[in-house]
């Protein structure tokens, strides 16, 4: 295939690994690791925002946010990142990747540093003010997903494109730790302060009135990591398969590229038409669909499933972790208490389930593939919840909490270890250059559809720990893990191919365009350059 490939494209795809390539996993990687931060630092707040702004003292019970008011601080920052997705991913192919690449990152500074502002003192005032920088940070968010994912599809080369693209991914992981660890630093620190006294003793000064900085604080912090990834982010050049296959520069694709990868490549011009004619048919067309119909339709479905499982788990952790032991009822601590243990349990869960999970997906795409992944995934998800579900009662019980966390935590690392990771490394593999980032941002959109579902919908079912409706909540979401297990079968693997071979930008027709029942075999380069 090489011989028909632009020597620019050849050279990334065979280039040695090096360290410009470590250094582009970092930079993409840092905005996820804020993406997933600011994502699910909200978890760890929103019962202490019920204790701050909606305590009444008729009910004798702590403060608890509203289920519209709690479905909107949770869910809006994904209504967000759905539309974010949508209108950079679209940007991304018809501006260019690194020009919209800062854009999102700005966004995010801004927007988190304001979530911890509120625009008046009442309960609707702070709760409005949050929901709409929320949703703005979402959009911020929504931004890094295709653009992360193309510039590193394209960067890479083809023996280690998955690991580094599931490398990217994989930092949402340590995100979600640093979520939990931030919020119980933060929290503790306030705690040995100006920790009050439980519930059950002093209802009043039970919701320390210092807690009002601690959301505050913990939803700012977001704004770190974005502003630090600033600059190394604006430094990166255009990737060279946009240079020279949409705007058909090949001289200055050699030139940047010979750059970062530190070779001297040939600047040619003459076989562009080819990868041009190839490649000029729009995404609403025919032929687009003809080639690259199922795969659209494969990814978007598997991630829409995958995220209402996903997400469901992660939204809902508050509310299950006091049934798995991990956390004290609301009645028997102080506000800060509460937020302190939720963080902990939420801390404890990522580090030992959902972290591994990511980076056993980093080190083994490349040998298993992401097609096997995906279906091992989504297979073992449907048997742990079906098991939770049908044996709810059983498990929530004191002397089996251990298996309960146990099952909780192994759903999560195949997660992980799963369709989390690979949804959102194939639709950055599998499409054409010139709709790669749209395509992706369209699979990513519809994944965060479902994620909505599971906010707006969901946790309806968890909020009140009514053990009748979190049994059926979780059977609902091994049969969505069984139809992503369906599902995936319309996506084929990728792994050891250039991404115009698997496109068909190198002009030929090839299995992968037209009907993708079964990853291709033969030989694969498994290793690292």
């Amino acid at each position: 295939m090489a011989s028909d490939n632009l020597v620019v494209l050849n050279a990334l795809d065979t280039a040695r690994t090096q360290w410009y390539h470590v250094t582009a996993v970092i930079i993409a990687g840092m905005g996820f690791f804020t993406d997933a931060y600011d994502l699910f630092c909200i978890s760890t707040v929103s019962k202490l925002l019920g204790r701050l702004y909606y305590y009444d003292p008729a009910t004798k019970a702590p403060g608890k946010l509203p289920h519209m008011a709690n479905n909107w601080v949770i869910g809006v920052a994904l209504v967000g990142t759905l539309s974010g997705q949508l209108v950079f991913g679209w940007l991304g192919d018809k501006l260019g990747r690194k020009k919209v690449y800062g854009l999102t990152l700005i966004l995010m500074v801004v927007c988190a540093l304001c979530s911890g502002l509120s625009f008046g003192y009442s309960a609707k005032s702070v709760i409005g003010t949050l929901c709409f920088f929320r949703f703005w940070l979402g959009f911020g968010i929504g931004g890094d997903y295709p653009l992360s994912a193309t510039i590193m599809s394209e960067y890479a080369n083809k023996s280690t494109r998955g690991a580094f693209i599931a490398a990217v991914f994989a930092m949402q992981g340590v995100g979600i730790i640093f979520a939990g660890l931030v919020s119980m630093i933060i929290s503790n620190v306030f705690l040995i302060m100006y920790g009050g006294k439980p519930f059950d003793q002093d209802e009043i000064l039970s919701t320390e009135p210092e807690a009002d900085y601690v959301w505050r604080i913990v939803l700012m912090v977001g704004a770190l990591p974005a502003l630090v990834t600033y600059y190394w982010r604006m430094k990166m050049p255009e990737t060279g398969r946009y240079t020279a296959i949409i705007e058909g520069n090949a001289k200055q694709a050699a030139i940047n590229m010979g750059k970062v990868l530190d070779i001297e490549i040939q600047a040619e011009g003459d076989k562009l038409a080819q990868f041009k004619a190839a490649n000029e048919y729009p995404l609403l067309s025919s032929e687009f669909f003809q080639r690259h119909g199922l795969h659209l339709i494969g990814t978007m479905t598997t991630w829409f499933l995958l995220d209402i499982a996903f997400y469901s788990q992660n939204l809902t952790q508050k509310d299950i972790f006091p049934v798995m032991g991990l956390a004290s009822k609301a009645q028997h601590i102080s506000a800060l208490r509460e937020m302190f243990e939720t963080s902990r349990a939420m801390f404890v869960i990522a580090l030992l389930g959902t972290f591994p999970g990511y980076w056993f997906t980093v080190f083994f795409i490349e040998k298993i593939g992401r097609f096997r992944i995906q279906l091992m995934g989504f297979f073992m998800m449907t048997v742990f919840m079906a098991i939770i579900g049908v044996k709810y009662d059983y498990l929530k019980t004191k002397e089996h909490k251990w298996a309960f966390a146990t099952l909780y935590g192994l759903t999560f690392f195949f997660a992980n270890f799963g369709p989390n990771s690979t949804t959102f490394v194939l639709p950055a593999e599998l499409f054409p250059t010139r709709v790669r980032s749209t395509c992706h941002a369209l699979s990513a959109a519809s994944g965060k559809a479902g994620a909505m579902i599971s906010a707006f919908g969901i946790q309806q079912y968890t909020q009140d720990g009514n053990v009748h409706k979190i049994k059926k909540a979780m059977m609902l979401l091994a049969v969505t893990n069984m139809l992503g297990f369906a599902f995936t079968f319309l996506v084929t693997e990728t792994k050891g191919r250039s991404l115009e071979e698997i496109s068909g930008e190198d002009g030929r027709q090839h299995e992968t365009q037209m009907k993708t029942s079964k990853p291709v075999s033969g030989h694969q380069d498994d290793g690292w350059e």
